[in-house]
């Protein structure tokens, strides 16, 4: 990895402005990363828009075929940003997690983490990181479908997507109270992100979902951020008819493991008694009822009574279980966050937009 930093701006040339302070009085250290494939048509513009509230702004130029990183050192006298070089293509996941890296190294609080591509509004970025430094939240993610009325701005393919892959999202990470699991505006504190088993973590399309289950099994609090979806000219790179298998794999996966982690292997509970009885009851009402079902039909012989009860027994009782547990598993949402000393922001602060001069 190559470490390049911009010349600095004349001292006139830079606003001064007040800095968010720590409960302890000690500045507040915001860090955006920026992961870059093929965006130069942008970069700059997004770099434009990040407010003096930050201290480090990484730009991740994930072995970028049309050189972002050097249009970046070329073209931007930001004396905030650095450009970090990945040898390889590691994908969006890997070109964050090396601004995470990178980030903890240089002792910042809250990490930010937005596209280069235009579509995430950097004047939103003091929303994600203030439940961080009030200590209300761990980690902060966008929720484009929040507001009902700009939904229709977004293409009705991605609406269909994101509505699927929520519901997959909810049962493989446990944070039922969250919706658009792939959205990449985000927003962690650090003593999360020291925890973060980056060398697990997926890299590509999986990233933020991964993510997400990583930060469940820790018991980190997932706040929701109201956002307006934007779309310009830019393709997306997320095939689904390429990627359902692996995301259907990858969430039951999850799943599996997040279960078999809460409510086994950490703790046991009425709930781990209510899934390993109604499960198998449940898969065993339908397959047998199904079975003897068929066989009726091929052979024109009515089903016994009894066979028909069991069936039905089994197949209500094992649901009722099913359900009692995804009860419990849904009011076991984490609300206790994991950050410690939460930051205090002054409502003067928050209200800060000045802009460093380009």
């Amino acid at each position: 990895m190559i470490i390049c930093m911009m010349q600095p701006l004349p001292a006139a040339a830079i606003h001064t402005y007040a800095a968010p302070r720590l409960a302890s009085d000690a500045p507040l250290r915001i860090a955006v990363v920026l992961p870059c494939w093929r965006v130069t048509a942008s970069i700059l513009d997004v770099l434009a828009l990040i407010g003096p509230e930050c201290e480090r702004v990484y730009v991740i130029d994930d072995a970028c075929p049309d050189g972002t990183g050097a249009l970046v050192e070329s073209d931007c006298a930001d004396p905030r940003v650095r450009v970090l070089r990945n040898p390889a293509n590691l994908g969006v996941g890997g070109a964050v997690l090396t601004g995470y890296r990178q980030a903890l190294a240089d002792g910042m609080h809250v990490i930010v983490k937005i596209d280069g591509d235009g579509q995430m509004d950097p004047a939103l970025l003091m929303d994600f990181v203030q439940p961080i430094a009030q200590g209300e939240a761990d980690y902060c993610k966008g929720n484009r479908f929040y507001d009902l009325d700009n939904i229709h701005r977004m293409p009705a393919l991605r609406i269909l997507g994101n509505a699927g892959l929520s519901l997959m999202a909810k049962l493989s990470t446990g944070y039922w109270d969250l919706f658009d699991p792939t959205n990449g505006y985000t927003a962690i504190h650090r003593d999360v992100a020291v925890r973060l088993p980056m060398a697990k973590i997926s890299q590509r399309y999986f990233f933020e979902t991964d993510l997400l289950f990583r930060l469940g099994t820790q018991r980190a609090v997932v706040r929701d951020v109201p956002m307006d979806p934007r779309y310009g000219e830019e393709v997306s790179g997320l095939k689904i008819h390429r990627i359902l298998g692996e995301f259907a794999f990858k969430h039951t996966r999850n799943f599996c493991k997040r279960v078999f982690y809460n409510y086994y292997l950490r703790d046991m509970s009425l709930a781990s008694l209510e899934l390993a009885l109604g499960l198998p009851m449940l898969l065993f009402g339908l397959v047998y009822g199904v079975w003897h079902w068929i066989e009726g039909l091929q052979s024109g012989r009515e089903t016994p009574t009894g066979t028909i009860m069991l069936a039905t027994l089994a197949t209500i009782v094992g649901l009722q279980f099913v359900l009692a547990f995804l009860g419990h598993d849904i009011g076991s949402v984490p609300r206790r966050p994991l950050s410690r000393s939460p930051h205090r922001i002054s409502d003067a602060r928050l209200a800060v937009r000045e802009r460093l001069p380009r």
